[in-house]
């Protein structure tokens, strides 16, 4: 039987003594201090948001190599979902909980990934790939300025820009670079608008404004997933058939798969999807959307493509499985409180 969690007051904390929570969860703050997430905010929303349109997409470690198996996956715990969350006021069509990641990489340049709003005490989470959060081209730490704009389109920050405050993974993907714990978690404050030039307005926090996808953990493969990213650049023979400008969707069977070179990965899973790797990183792979609360199960992230079949087109996004040290990580994650960086309302 699956338990199912509406709220995660009733999950708790998790209670671990000090050395083995060290052990499984590994913390890098983004922006913890209010002064300094009011600069981040300011850094890409000024200049009519020059640089949210001026970044580009994330390039590193977009592409995986392997083949698609038709045995299952075998869960290490018992099946845990935890029910989605709707937003206060419903807004327009598409999946509004789903959007861009920015921030800055090793190359002093800004750049983007796919990231989706979650369920969590203070609604305040997003996930992503880890290597969307946590700089793997460095001594591992965060990437800088890191925020989140749910519902991007073309420049457009239709629901605000959330600050990120806190990335959290598995203590083995910061340590050892272990591609079966290559997912993050970040609280964001709440979200800002640039109401005047050098003005910060609150929004109000991401859950209550776009909702939060559930989570399905230690779960059979779902028949199908939706995904949902902003994937941009090319397949293996040239052709380009995505901008990286606004949320694509597509939607296909899921599977185990086996990845044949680096990062390799102990039980990865893949789903049927065209999406090219650039700028879909981290991209959600959602079971039991609805299109009417357009809101599901959050099963999967991409963590990198593959074409699978040798055409020299991708048709394969991977990912970790949803384990039980993803859920560890994610009740961790999902009891941080975050608060707002300015007191001023639209």
């Amino acid at each position: 039987m699956i338990a199912s969690v509406a709220g995660l007051s009733l999950l708790g904390s998790v209670v671990v003594a000090g050395p083995a929570r060290a052990a499984t969860v590994a913390t890098v703050p983004l922006a913890p201090v209010v002064e300094q997430a009011r600069e981040v905010a300011r850094f890409w929303l000024a200049d009519g948001a020059a640089n949210l349109r001026n970044a580009t997409p994330y390039t590193v470690l977009t592409v995986a190599a392997g083949e698609r198996l038709s045995t299952g996956v075998v869960p290490d715990g018992p099946p845990v979902s935890i029910s989605p969350i709707g937003p206060e006021d419903p807004p327009g069509d598409g999946a509004v909980t789903s959007g861009k990641v920015f921030f800055i990489g090793s190359d002093n340049q800004p750049h983007w990934c796919t990231g989706t709003s979650v369920q969590s005490n203070y609604r305040n989470l997003v996930a992503t790939a880890g290597h969307c959060v946590f700089d793997v081209e460095a001594p591992m730490g965060a990437l800088g300025k890191w925020v989140f704009v749910p519902a991007y389109s073309d420049g457009a920050t239709p629901f605000g820009l959330y600050v990120g405050k806190q990335g959290i993974s598995h203590y083995d993907f910061d340590d050892i670079r272990d591609f079966d714990r290559d997912y993050a978690f970040a609280t964001v404050h709440s979200g800002v608008v640039l109401s005047a030039p050098d003005v910060l307005t609150h929004v109000g926090r991401l859950g209550d404004r776009v909702g939060g996808m559930g989570l399905a953990v230690n779960q059979p493969l779902p028949p199908v997933a939706d995904v949902f990213g902003y994937p941009a650049g090319v397949h293996p023979d040239g052709t380009g058939p995505y901008t990286g400008g606004t949320l694509e969707r597509s939607t296909g069977p899921t599977f185990a798969v086996r990845t044949t070179r680096p990062p390799r990965m102990d039980r990865p899973i893949g789903v049927d999807s065209p999406f090219t790797g650039d700028g879909s990183l981290g991209s959600a792979w959602v079971s039991g959307y609805d299109e009417e609360t357009r809101a599901g199960y959050l099963t999967g992230l991409t963590i990198g493509v593959a074409d699978t079949d040798g055409d020299e087109r991708y048709d394969t996004g991977v990912s970790p499985y949803f384990d039980s040290a993803l859920f560890q990580v994610y009740r961790d994650a999902a009891n941080r409180w975050t608060g707002a960086i300015t007191t001023m309302s639209g």
